[in-house]
């Protein structure tokens, strides 16, 4: 899909980070040049392949807040990033490749998954998701506020995290019977390692749009 938007160079980009209060310890490890800034508040219908968009600089900034009634999904490595000055509510977040995430506000998810990437994922408010997969080495870079919603991830991915609200019941109790498994079962990507998730069929239930948890 197309964002509508206006070039920014660096020095633009970072003079809007300033006004609206996004944190210089995020920002400044963004690439430096040209990013594309939508105006004012964006709703997107359906989902949105981080992959397909087609940017004229390195990324978008919403200068508001971002509704996507879909999944915001990564899964190649070169994907523009993704900047939120003010609340992120999506129907799901996969990010699996170069993952470049900021979120000055809350971001509110039914599904939230890090795979094997190469990012930087920083939300200054709540995440709020129905579930949260971390694996392979992803977990994000900050959660300034409250994690809320049970936690998939391996042990060293919840010693990253180090918080002591997060809720780790098994996946079976989380999510619907056809998603469980584990990275021996064929057809999964091996490197897949969040305890008890098959981590492709969830990919595939996540980009047609199928629900992923229990009722």
């Amino acid at each position: 899909m197309n964002i509508t938007a206006t070039p920014h160079s660096w020095d633009e980009s970072v003079t809007l980070f300033e006004s609206r209060g996004l944190p210089l310890s995020s920002y400044q490890n963004l690439y430096d040049e040209t990013y594309d800034v939508h105006s004012g508040s964006l709703a997107v219908t359906g989902p949105l392949d981080l992959d397909a968009t087609e940017p004229y600089g390195t990324g978008f900034v919403i200068d508001g807040d971002l509704e996507v009634t879909g999944a915001i999904l990564n899964v190649d490595d070169g994907c523009p990033a993704l900047v939120v000055l003010g609340d992120l509510t999506a129907g799901a977040i996969y990010l699996g490749g170069d993952a470049k995430l900021l979120v000055r506000g809350t971001v509110r998810v039914g599904a939230f998954v890090g795979h094997m990437t190469d990012k930087l994922v920083m939300i200054g408010g709540d995440l709020h998701a129905g579930v949260t997969v971390l694996s392979a080495g992803f977990f994000p870079d900050e959660i300034t506020g409250a994690l809320t919603g049970p936690v998939l991830a391996p042990p060293y991915a919840l010693a990253e995290l180090d918080r002591d609200d997060v809720a780790t019941p098994p996946a079976a109790e989380i999510l619907l019977p056809a998603l469980l498994g584990t990275d021996q079962d064929e057809d999964d990507d091996g490197c897949f390692d969040a305890p008890g998730v098959h981590g492709a069929r969830l990919l595939a239930h996540l980009e047609s749009g199928r629900p992923v948890l229990r009722e």
